[in-house]
């Protein structure tokens, strides 16, 4: 078989599992827009015996989606649905622009959303807002800075050394794009 140094064209979804599937819907079909464009009702066998669950798919623009499952029995929900952690550095991110995530950050405050269930920050390279989804999830809708070409021509160049430098103990920052 011959090597192939192609990488995968997209993510074709992500998936997650949800207690909860009409509030996970509400959620990223009514407040975040994305629009609900699959569902499967199935059962399989999984781990050694049956099981039944509804696995929904929400659109993202270059064709991948998120997806969400939910287990009709509560020992599959036991088995499979993890308590997520309470921290901002497990989370999801979406690339969108100004306009969309502008649209989404009002319709969170409208809906009641506040911190510390709805956040944003402005990392430098990007601005993002944050919002804790009905599972627990932490979702970033992020917009790039003007010049996130020009920013990431220079992250590739110093990738590795950066990496190398942290790893060997230095902690001096490099975002000399952050407004602290």
């Amino acid at each position: 078989m011959k090597e192939s140094n192609v990488l995968p064209s997209r993510l074709h979804h992500s998936a997650y599992p949800s207690k909860d599937l009409e509030a996970t819907r509400h959620f990223y079909e009514d407040l975040l827009g994305l629009p609900l464009i699959a569902t499967w009702c199935e059962r399989d066998v999984i781990f050694g015996r049956e099981r039944e669950y509804c696995h929904v798919f929400f659109g993202i623009a270059d064709g991948g989606a998120l997806a969400f499952f939910q287990f009709a029995d509560e020992e599959s929900e036991r088995e499979f649905v993890p308590d997520i952690p309470k921290t901002p550095f497990l989370h999801l991110a979406l690339k969108t622009d100004r306009g969309t995530q502008e649209a989404a950050w009002q319709r969170l405050l409208d809906a009641g959303y506040q911190e510390p269930r709805v956040f944003a920050l402005d990392h430098g390279y990007c601005r993002s807002i944050y919002a804790e989804d009905p599972n627990g999830m932490l979702v970033e809708f992020t917009v790039d800075a003007d010049n996130a070409d020009e920013i990431a021509i220079t992250q590739l160049k110093q990738a590795h050394t950066e990496l190398k430098r942290w790893l060997a103990g230095d902690r001096t920052s490099n975002n000399t794009y952050a407004h602290r």
